[in-house]
């Protein structure tokens, strides 16, 4: 996190600066390093395309089911796509309750 993004949290959060024990910064290069599907530094699996959204990670009719039973993908490579938000956890819980044959109310 940037010294702007602080300054911006502290601007609304009183405090927060003061909360940080520790920092650590890794640059664009280190990420893709680290981990080769780090395209560019890019976390997120990749764009939002109409293709990506309809066929990641594979064509599937329940594309968090890996399968074999039990075993659940709930990354960012799931519908509904890259992002950083829970949606894909979410879906990949309610798949896994619905071939568990426990109900969910949705």
């Amino acid at each position: 996190m940037s010294g702007g993004s602080q300054a911006q949290i502290e601007r609304f959060a009183p405090g927060f600066r003061d909360r940080i024990v520790a920092r650590t910064v890794r640059s664009v290069a280190q990420l893709e390093a680290d981990n080769a599907n780090y395209v560019a530094g890019d976390i997120i699996t990749g764009a939002n395309s109409v293709q990506q959204l309809l066929f990641r990670p594979r064509v599937a009719l329940d594309p968090y089911s890996l399968g074999a039973p039990g075993h659940y993908l709930c990354s960012a490579a799931t519908p509904p796509g890259a992002g950083a938000h829970g949606m894909c956890g979410y879906n990949a819980a309610l798949s896994a309750l619905a071939h568990a044959g426990i109900p969910t109310g949705s």
